[in-house]
């Protein structure tokens, strides 16, 4: 009884928080949203590119409160402020980016596998252009989830320029997809690292285009 409490009051906590990010993202990026409809209802790993912290709050607003988007976090932002302390404890599946551990890798793909909408950065940074891990190519591996690219698109510097240039922002949520079809555009015999550096390329290709 009281670890269903404990778990409505999240939801209600997670709803209001939604609501607030709303107005404040209406406000200051003015903005709108394209292909709701594509989220799947049985979960699936969702993606995106990593440039700003007002990623978060931007794709949450787009999925709505009412479907909760469970981020990958590395576990030093917990260190860092005491927001962000809460809710990476309420909301995130912390994990080590640095030295990511089995049980790292456990964690994630146990809220996947309940069929969780798991929310991943491949390129793990904001800071500078990175290529992409192949976490999210081995966990739709194991667990044959669908991947949900989302694309986040500014009209403007990106991300802002305090305090006063928001960018016009439009969130694009992608048709789901299954490793499967990536695989069928690969040539036969690649070794695996290659095979699982251009899946990740090809993933990071649909956030683009979505």
């Amino acid at each position: 009884m009281k670890e269903k409490l404990g778990e409505l009051a999240k939801a209600a906590f997670y709803l209001l928080a939604t609501t607030v990010l709303y107005l404040v993202c209406k406000l200051l990026f003015r903005v709108r949203f394209r292909g709701r409809g594509n989220v799947p209802r049985d979960g699936a790993i969702l993606v995106a590119r990593h440039r700003s912290y007002w990623d978060i709050p931007l794709i949450v607003i787009a999925l709505g409160g009412l479907r909760r988007v469970h981020f990958v976090a590395r576990r030093t932002l917990m260190e860092e402020n005491p927001l962000f302390k809460v809710l990476v404890k309420l909301y995130a599946i912390p994990i080590d980016r640095e030295d990511f551990k089995p049980s790292d890798f456990r964690r994630v793909l146990r809220a996947i596998e309940e069929r969780k909408l798991v929310g991943i950065f491949p390129e793990g940074t904001t800071k500078g252009a990175r290529l992409p891990r192949s976490g999210v190519v081995r966990f739709a591996e194991r667990t044959g989830q669908k991947l949900l690219p989302v694309n986040l698109v500014p009209r403007g510097p990106y991300p802002p320029r305090y305090p006063f240039w928001f960018p016009r922002m439009e969130v694009r949520i992608g048709r789901p997809f299954t490793l499967e079809e990536l695989e069928r555009e690969l040539p036969p015999g690649l070794p695996r690292s290659e095979r699982y550096r251009r899946l990740s390329l090809m993933v990071m290709e649909r956030v683009d285009t979505a």
